[in-house]
C-alpha cells in the first residue's frame, strides 16, 4: 500500500520570459505533516516554473506514493496525462513534428512520475483555492526575493 499524499503546485513569472518562481505544498494526510518549498530563477518562463514546481514536489517524496496532484496549469496536467506518451513515441516531437518545448524538464518529470501513481486535478487559478493561493504566494515571493537580492549587489 503506497502512502497517499496531496501535492499542490504553482509557478509564476514576471514577464515571460523573465524572473520566475515556483512553489509547492505537499500534504501527508495520514501524518498531518505539510511541507512547503519554493525557488526562483532569473530568466525563465511561466511554463518552466509550473513544471519545476511539480518536479520539486515529487523529489520531496522518499518512497513511491499515491499522489493527488492539483495544479492550475493545463500545460502540466495535459502534458503528463495526455501528451507525454506521444512525445516519447515520436522521439520527443509534437504531433506537428516540432521539438517538445521544455524537453529537459519533461524528461525529468517523466522519470519521477513513473515512481508514483498520480491522479490529476485541475483547478482554475486565483479563485480562492487555499493551497493554490499559497503556492502562488510562495512562487511570487521567491522570484521577488531573487530580484531584490540582485538589486542589492
Amino acid at each position: 500500500m503506497r502512502p497517499r499524499v496531496r501535492l499542490f503546485t504553482d509557478g509564476a513569472c514576471s514577464g515571460n520570459p523573465g524572473p520566475g518562481g515556483w512553489g509547492f505544498v505537499l500534504q501527508h494526510p495520514a501524518s498531518g505533516k505539510e511541507i512547503e518549498r519554493a525557488g526562483a530563477e532569473r530568466e525563465t518562463t511561466n511554463n518552466r516554473m509550473e513544471l519545476t514546481a511539480v518536479i520539486e514536489g515529487l523529489r520531496e517524496l522518499t518512497k513511491p506514493s499515491a499522489v493527488e496532484l492539483t495544479s492550475d496549469s493545463q500545460y502540466v496536467l495535459k502534458g503528463l496525462d495526455e501528451w507525454l506518451a506521444g512525445w516519447k513515441k515520436r522521439g520527443w516531437k509534437t504531433a506537428a513534428k516540432k521539438p517538445v518545448k521544455n524537453e529537459d524538464l519533461w524528461r525529468i518529470l517523466d522519470e519521477l512520475s513513473r515512481e508514483h501513481e498520480i491522479q490529476f486535478h485541475w483547478i482554475r487559478g486565483h479563485t480562492g483555492h487555499p493551497e493554490n493561493e499559497r503556492c502562488d504566494v510562495l512562487a511570487v515571493e521567491a522570484y521577488r526575493a531573487l530580484i531584490e537580492s540582485d538589486q542589492s549587489i
